[in-house]
């Protein structure tokens, strides 16, 4: 199960992260860097042979000759797997570049028969999958009819993968440090909020620090999520100590616990701002300062010119994201 990011978890349900684009078959990509290009993602020739179904012998020539034309290595060889070189690196973030690219020109060619419609690709951390993103898509989609959606729900490190690895056009996800071979679209900072039922003591105040929270039950995420990780650096800076009564990677049943048991539990605004009021909670705003190096991102690959039908998304959802 994967720890939730400000938002229902999707235990049980989640799906398998999608891959980069049509990879086994790619138009206009040549053998050995298709091979390159498994084996960077796979970790592993063993993993790349199963997943393209081809013998690793025949992969690893390919990769030989690929370094050998390029006249540095590719990889840095290990026990345990193959880790890409600086020079890997930077081919393989050209490649996905163009894999994309040549996606999205077969794409074009194909609706000019009008068979295709347009698919925009979305990755997502789980809060912005219950209310900001639904919501953008569907006032989107009545005024671009033409144009499809695919939502991957996932961790804020993975939602920033899938754009660098192209198998997703946009990430909306959260930050705490900037992302490599990622172009941001927008930003802004995402203040952290202490949830509490609406008869809670802290929910008339309006702001409340991580010390005030201490005589109260605390519900929060396990860690590997943004909002935990900024609290345990805190409660170490600030010598605080807290004993949660109610740990989870499923942030749904968090709401519902703080609603329930006169508890505390820490989520950004933005996520949960059109529920609070019909679950009958309060967000207060923490004012501990190592509490603000949050930032709510829209990503893309770097490098990548976005279709004019992604910019005119990113553009509306920036919109729904300042929208009260």
């Amino acid at each position: 199960m994967t720890a939730g990011e400000d938002g229902a978890g999707t235990t049980g349900r989640r799906r398998p992260r999608p891959g980069l684009p049509s990879l086994p078959s790619a138009p206009f990509l040549d053998t050995g860097l298709r091979y390159f290009l498994a084996v960077s993602q796979a970790g592993s020739i063993t993993e790349a042979s199963e997943q393209l179904h081809m013998a690793g012998s025949a992969i690893s020539r390919q990769i030989a000759r690929l370094e050998q034309e390029i006249g540095v290595p590719l990889f840095e060889r290990r026990p345990r797997g193959m880790v890409l070189s600086e020079a890997g690196v930077r081919l393989a973030a050209f490649v996905r570049r163009n894999l994309v690219d040549g996606e999205q020109v077969v794409g074009e060619i194909r609706r000019l028969r009008g068979a295709h419609r347009v698919r925009i690709r979305l990755a997502s951390s789980e809060g912005f999958a219950w209310d900001l993103l639904p919501e953008a898509i569907a006032s989107f989609h009545r005024e671009r009819p033409d144009v499809g959606f695919n939502l991957h729900v996932t961790s804020s490190a993975e939602a920033t993968e899938c754009v660098r690895d192209g198998s997703a056009d946009l990430a909306v996800t959260f930050s705490l440090t900037p992302a490599r071979d990622v172009r941001v679209e927008y930003s802004q900072r995402e203040y952290v909020h202490a949830v509490v039922n609406a008869s809670h003591p802290i929910a008339q105040q309006p702001t409340v620090s991580l010390a005030e929270l201490l005589p109260y039950p605390l519900a929060i995420v396990d860690e590997g999520t943004t909002v935990r990780q900024l609290f345990d650096v805190c409660c170490s800076a600030e010598q605080l100590s807290f004993e949660p009564v109610f740990e989870t990677d499923y942030s749904g049943s968090l709401y519902t616990f703080a609603k329930l048991a006169d508890a505390v539990t820490l989520t950004g605004h933005l996520p949960v701002r059109r529920r609070l009021a019909a679950d009958g909670l309060v967000a207060v705003p923490v004012t501990d300062r190592g509490m603000h190096r949050r930032y709510l991102q829209i990503q893309s690959m770097a490098g990548r010119t976005l279709p004019d039908t992604v910019q005119d998304f990113v553009a509306h959802l920036v919109d729904r994201v300042r929208a009260p």
